[in-house]
């Protein structure tokens, strides 16, 4: 019988949380074997939309995304490669039916100023001079001049590969079915009947977490979507910012942004059905045509554009709308972060710095109070 392996941290899911975590806890010297399902950054972590943004998160999330913008800025050197990241802004809109939204995007800009995120408020001639391509129905905007874009394709597999460069240990198709504790170890069986140990366990699988987690005694109650996802031929490159509409009605919840190719990367609106069992998403195209009418209203000329991809992925998300992310409430060595709700791309770097600190020292500055848990727990 072949020996099991064995390293400090072992990282179930192979997305930006999992990758980056692996490339920081290697910073810090520990041992790091990850195993992946399928390819590294395959699923949310490759689909999503690519935004880099840090407004409209709640305020104490701040810090988390702080963190992890500083790293974005450094990307291409940290990472030896280009992930694409445009630092040309975010811009949050609202519709002039809703203008309590544009109310509420005054106030968190005050109070986001105290937390180091500056953001310049638009509306009247100001907006339509910058952004003379928005519809007449917007009223006002939020904008961000310090947060970006990139492109998600890009980035798992580049934390990936930096890890491994550091001496990160990569499986891909390796799929992991089981994992206990033993002593004071963890081990986690594959499909394929191989076995790795490790005293440090970090379960960062995404829609796939709820299994690890229930195999432990606790509790997430996960559910899957899949955001519907286009792409446009590409335009002759214009508009800087990420574009976004603040809304509480799902389906207006359009965003887009261009890349420097000049194609117009949409997504929002409507989300597809997911068969997580079945790694598999199914784009429903009444969910496309609805975006596009949406996309029409925030920008009108796009109608005239052609679209020549749709695609989809698997998200997980949580009835709070904000991730677990920390150490088990019920295991010692257990860690877990997953569950980011669609919002997971920006923060990725900034968590994997986080839960390398947390597990190589035991604590770690950001507070993830928030994040906890326990807070799933059945009374």
């Amino acid at each position: 019988m072949t020996a099991p392996h064995q390293s400090d941290v072992l990282i179930i899911g192979g997305g930006i949380m999992g990758c980056a975590s692996a490339f920081f806890l290697r910073q810090r010297g520990l041992s790091v074997t990850l195993l992946e399902t399928d390819l590294v950054g395959r699923q949310a972590s490759g689909t999503n939309f690519g935004n880099v943004r840090r407004q409209g998160r709640p305020l104490y999330q701040l810090r988390l995304a702080n963190r992890s913008i500083a790293i974005w800025r450094n990307a291409r050197e940290l990472l030896g490669t280009d992930v694409e990241y445009l630092q040309r802004g975010h811009m949050r809109v609202c519709y002039r039916d809703k203008p309590e939204i544009a109310a509420k995007m005054e106030s968190y800009a005050l109070d986001a100023g105290q937390a180091d995120l500056d953001l310049e408020m638009l509306s009247g001639n100001a907006l339509r001079s910058r952004f003379p391509f928005l519809g007449p129905e917007v009223l006002a905007a939020s904008l961000s001049a310090q947060c970006g874009h990139a492109n998600p394709r890009l980035t798992g597999p580049a934390f990936a590969r930096a890890a491994e460069r550091l001496g990160a240990v990569i499986h891909e198709n390796c799929k992991a079915v089981s994992a206990e504790k033993d002593g004071g170890d963890f081990h986690v069986r594959t499909a394929d009947s191989r076995e790795f140990r490790a005293p440090t366990l970090l379960v960062t699988a995404g829609a796939w977490a709820r299994t690890f987690v229930e195999g432990f005694g606790e509790t997430a109650p996960l559910t899957s979507r899949g955001p519907n996802m286009c792409v446009t031929e590409p335009l002759p490159y214009a508009i800087g910012p990420s574009i976004g509409v603040a809304t509480p009605d799902t389906v207006e919840s359009i965003y887009f942004r261009q890349v420097e190719r000049g194609n117009l990367v949409i997504g929002g609106s409507m989300q597809n059905q997911t068969f997580p069992e079945d790694y598999r998403v199914y784009i429903d195209p009444a969910n496309s045509l609805g975006q596009w009418r949406q996309m029409q209203r925030l920008f009108p000329a796009i109608g005239r554009v052609n679209i020549i991809r749709t695609w989809s992925g698997i998200e997980s998300y949580l009835p709070d709308d904000q991730p677990v992310m920390g150490p088990s409430g019920a295991v010692s060595g257990l860690f877990y972060a997953f569950g980011f709700c669609g919002a997971g791309f920006q923060l990725g770097p900034g968590v994997g710095e986080t839960m390398a600190e947390l597990i190589a020292t035991g604590a770690t500055g950001i507070d993830l109070s928030h994040y906890r848990i326990g807070r799933f727990a059945q009374n």
